[in-house]
């Protein structure tokens, strides 16, 4: 099932990845949503898989009709999450409840166990024929030493076991409370500490990542942001992120070191805040990172600027050719058209013609004559 799942989700990914290029696209991917949405699911293979948290990235998607099926799977995902979580904790709290009702029996048990004791030694101290009047003594006044502790005791110990099992009762309904009023996707609990491979140069590859992964949560401030963030795993990520470049490019300290230093410039670097966050809350998984460009990996301003040199240059570079005319005096020998553009220039001596160069605007043929 867990396969067939994650099958199913790939297929849902790429569709929606290419829908923004290809109309067609949409539609399979809405198809692939509603497949999704039928496929019977339970908390395990939601949690094993992890295919709820990476659903919750086409609720952000630019198409709204897959937006608006996205948020429906993954509201009937959450769902079938908080019923499995409640009535787990519904079989506890029936379980406690037995408990406490057999200590309140033992109790019980105890109280006329204690009782027969001290009924017993009275009846083998005293005389046969005064048996019936300390019967009728102990019923017509319970204020004899002996009989006061015992009830005394019993009183309070029932009073603890009714006290212990209201406590069991509300810290059930405050859980309850909690679970339905939870709206994240129950996930692994998050790694304290990083996870060792044994491997010193692996081990710093990780802990590179990892430092700067968890500056993440002091430089976010927008609360939807700031709750991505929370439910991310910093060293989970890291793992995941130096695993992934291993598998592909080796050692740190091989061929592929410049790729390394790359991730790593980029990771740590200040003015790049939004990199590292995406990374952390999975907009950008582990495969896809290492098919990243320096430039890509960059962040907005600095992609920016770049674009605005690459402008720049290009405009330099267009204004220092020869100025182009239109016009249909030259009949283009490859597909007989006569919409062409021209430029002069004295590429001889002086006393000699000029060189004209024309272009073909239909099929960007080139030919010069004097």
């Amino acid at each position: 099932m867990e396969k067939e799942l994650t099958e199913l989700f790939e297929s849902v990914k790429r569709a929606a990845d290419a829908s923004v290029n290809s109309p067609g696209e949409e539609e399979r991917c809405i198809d692939a949503l509603k497949r999704l949405k039928e496929f019977p699911v339970n908390y395990q293979v939601l949690v094993s898989t992890q295919v709820g948290k990476r659903l919750r990235q086409l609720t952000k998607h630019s198409s709204d009709k897959i937006k608006t099926v996205a948020s429906d799977v993954v509201e009937i995902w959450k769902g079938i999450i908080v019923k499995e979580t409640t009535k787990a904790k519904k079989n506890g709290s029936v379980s406690d409840s037995g408990k406490a009702d057999s200590a309140d029996t033992e109790t019980n048990n105890n109280a006329k166990s204690i009782q027969r004791s001290n009924s017993i030694k009275s009846d083998q101290n005293s005389a046969p024929h005064k048996l019936k009047f300390e019967k009728a003594s102990t019923a017509l006044n319970p204020d004899k030493p002996s009989k006061t502790q015992t009830s005394t005791s019993v009183i309070i110990e029932k009073s603890k076991v009714i006290q212990t099992t209201t406590t069991t009762k509300t810290l059930h309904v405050e859980a309850k409370v909690k679970v339905g009023n939870s709206s994240s996707v129950v996930g692994p609990p998050k790694l304290t500490s990083l996870v060792s491979c044994k491997d010193s140069d692996r081990d710093k590859v990780r802990k590179i990542i990892a430092e700067a992964l968890c500056k993440v949560a002091s430089e976010v401030n927008e609360p939807e942001l700031k709750e991505q963030v929370n439910e991310s795993d910093p060293y989970r990520v890291a793992v995941m992120v130096e695993t992934a470049m291993f598998e592909k490019w080796g050692k740190s300290k091989g061929p592929q070191n410049c790729k390394y230093r790359s991730v790593f410039f980029n990771m740590k670097d200040q003015k790049n805040p939004d990199f590292r966050r995406k990374v952390l809350i999975g907009e950008i998984e582990p495969r896809a990172l290492l098919e990243l460009t320096p430039a890509e990996m960059a962040s907005d301003e600095r992609q920016e600027k770049n674009e605005q040199i690459k402008q720049k240059a290009m405009f330099n570079s267009e204004r220092a050719a020869a100025p182009k005319a239109t016009t249909n005096e030259f009949t283009c020998g490859r597909c007989r058209k006569k919409e062409t553009t021209y430029y002069q220039l004295q590429t001889r001596s002086a006393d000699e013609p000029m060189t004209t160069f024309v272009t073909c605007v239909n099929c960007n043929n080139h030919w010069k004559f004097c």
